[in-house]
């Protein structure tokens, strides 16, 4: 078990290290990357969204609920909102949701192209696959989920908004209150901080279990299934040592 797990360690840091080299064509890296943009941010952004605004608008009722109290102004609840939304909800769950939804895309993409032997065929050409195919990926996962990120704390602060006016809980205006007091602007930079930890897990470990797939369309899909499961696993064990470290 030790053995194949150092094996597994071994052969993704060799895939790093192949990775990250000086492009042969920049052109053509840059279109690769701006493609693998595009595929990553429109295809994730509908999901994105709409699980963002449920989640600002059952934070809220939850919160309120929880917070019975009549010395405890209301304004309090949307505070709680914001910092639970900037610090771990917005981060945390979307990034599990994004390594179903961008980690499988990866998996699958490079698995498919290994069965096939177009992986083989680049590298008999004089190609270096990893950082051809894997660095424009994992470049556009660092641009484009921390971007998501920002759009679901947004959509989530507005969608507790929404929530808590129509269920009575609180006004609009006692929730724009809440939302200006006692901000910690140092939340932002940390929630970042995830973002990009996070984009990085999914993108890395998505490509390794594709790249290195054998075997056919079975395996493919448990690659795939394996990258998701092992992606949320060190999400959640990065977002402890993130929280230890930084707050």
């Amino acid at each position: 078990m030790i053995g194949r797990l150092l094996s597994h360690i071994g052969k993704y840091l060799l895939m790093l290290r192949g990775m990250f080299t000086r492009p042969e064509n920049f052109k053509m890296y840059w279109k690769e990357f701006m493609h693998q943009s595009a595929e990553i941010g429109i295809g994730s952004l509908p999901i994105v969204a709409i699980i963002s605004v449920f989640l600002g608008a059952v934070t809220t009722v939850q919160t309120a609920y929880q917070l019975v109290s009549p010395l405890i102004p209301k304004s309090t609840i949307s505070q709680i909102t914001r910092d639970t939304i900037i610090l771990e909800l917005s981060p945390t769950l979307v990034c599990i949701v994004l390594a179903g939804v961008v980690g499988s895309k990866i998996a699958s993409e490079l698995g498919n192209m290994r069965v096939s032997e177009q992986i083989d065929a680049l590298e008999i050409m004089g190609i270096n696959t990893r950082n051809y195919l894997v660095f424009p990926k994992v470049l556009g996962a660092l641009l484009v989920i921390p971007a998501l990120i920002i759009i679901s704390m947004t959509l989530a602060i507005w969608g507790g908004r929404v929530g808590g006016s129509l269920s009575g809980i609180l006004s609009n205006e006692t929730y724009d209150i809440g939302l200006r007091q006692s901000l910690n602007l140092k939340n932002i930079p940390f929630a970042m901080a995830k973002a990009y930890t996070f984009a990085f897990i999914i993108s890395t470990i998505g490509a390794y279990y594709g790249y290195y797939v054998k075997g056919g369309s079975f395996e493919i899909g448990r690659a795939s299934t394996t990258a998701v499961i092992v992606s949320c696993i060190l999400i959640l064990l990065a977002d402890y040592l993130l929280a230890a470290l930084l707050l």
